[in-house]
């Protein structure tokens, strides 16, 4: 208190002012801390919490920007600090201000959400287009070569799968680019293998034929029926299950071990679906059920930018972004449930 005593009359005495209600050397008694309409001294005590950008809007000088003003006046009571009226209405028509700012842009916000939609849509539109029109074509190709599939390799099918190659790549390559990351830890093209990823979009399927490797796909029933598509799958040999039938489950797995005892590898997606919200979901043994009792590699595969470009449920739009494939390194072992847990979490480490 005595510091505060100390400046208030240090204040006071070098004022003008002390000499219009003084003729001596004034008492800290006769000073109190007050407001007063037309305060005599004016001393800014404390400032408020308003941002620059509202400062700047308000007009106020630099020095005087929002302080809280006090009045120090000679025998008057004790009164709460208040604001200056002006400063009052500045900050009403900052306010204002800002409220017609916020309106405006989400006006330009709403605008700018409506284009990329429909560029979006547009780009889908496109995207189907192109890989209907490459498809009918290369689809020719695959059925004029297929009675020398058949005859030299029944099992592997390696001219579809390159066929399938190219068309993946013609289709994806004016949408967005693909990055590979771990090319290294593939097996050798001639050894069977179980590969496992995460499944996000309907564009996990182009992406991972552009890896090149004759993998079978395990497929819906449903897709078959599909022209050109269902048909080309059928050639390359896509192993079918129905997902409620217990027996096309059963044969599936059989079909599975089957392949990879003949040279064959196989491709699961062990959640069964696409993920609505890009979170890794549970995984199904059945997968490396086959793995552990063929004895073949584990081969972990993560794919990232798939579902953000083409949203599950939303197979009508094609985003702008790009795609990274992350191959793991091969897993083995003999215990199915140990398998499991290893691959979802090196796949989940990436993403």
């Amino acid at each position: 208190m005595s510091s505060v005593h100390a400046l208030l009359s240090t204040s006071l005495s070098q004022s003008p002012l002390s000499s219009m209600f003084f003729n001596s050397s004034p008492s800290m008694e006769m000073f109190q801390l007050c407001t007063y309409k037309r305060p005599t001294y004016d001393h800014r005590v404390l400032r408020t919490s308003l941002s620059y950008a509202q400062r700047r809007l308000t007009g106020i000088p630099r020095k005087h920007r929002n302080d809280l003003w006090v009045s120090f006046c000679p025998n008057e009571e004790l009164c709460r600090p208040r604001y200056s009226c002006n400063l009052r209405y500045q900050n009403k028509h900052a306010r204002d201000t800002f409220a017609r700012c916020e309106l405006a842009a989400a006006g330009d916000s709403h605008s700018l959400s409506a284009d990329l939609k429909m560029e979006s849509k547009v780009r889908g539109a496109c995207f189907y287009a192109v890989t209907a029109l490459s498809a009918v074509f290369l689809f020719v190709l695959m059925l004029v070569g297929h009675p020398f599939v058949l005859l030299f390799d029944r099992q592997r099918r390696k001219f579809h799968h390159y066929v399938a190659k190219v068309w993946a790549s013609l289709t994806v390559a004016p949408f967005y680019r693909i990055k590979f990351e771990g090319l290294e830890n593939l097996p050798p093209p001639d050894t069977p293998a179980v590969y496992v990823s995460n499944h996000q979009s309907f564009l996990d399927i182009y992406t991972l034929l552009t890896l090149g490797r004759s993998f079978k796909f395990i497929s819906k029933t449903g897709i078959f029926l599909f022209p050109i598509i269902g048909w080309a799958m059928f050639l390359l040999g896509t192993i079918p299950l129905k997902r409620m039938d217990s027996r096309s489950q059963m044969d599936c797995l059989k079909r599975c071990m089957d392949l990879i005892r003949k040279g064959a590898s196989v491709f699961v997606f062990p959640e069964g679906t696409r993920s609505k919200d890009g979170k890794l979901g549970a995984f199904k043994k059945g997968a490396f059920s086959i793995a552990a009792k063929t004895n073949a590699p584990v081969v972990p595969i993560t794919l990232i930018g798939t579902g953000q470009i083409m949203p599950a449920g939303r197979e009508g739009i094609v985003n702008i972004g790009w795609v990274k494939v992350v191959i793991h390194k091969p897993l083995r072992g003999k215990d199915a449930e140990m398998l499991c847990k290893e691959a979802r979490t090196t796949i989940a480490g990436v993403l």
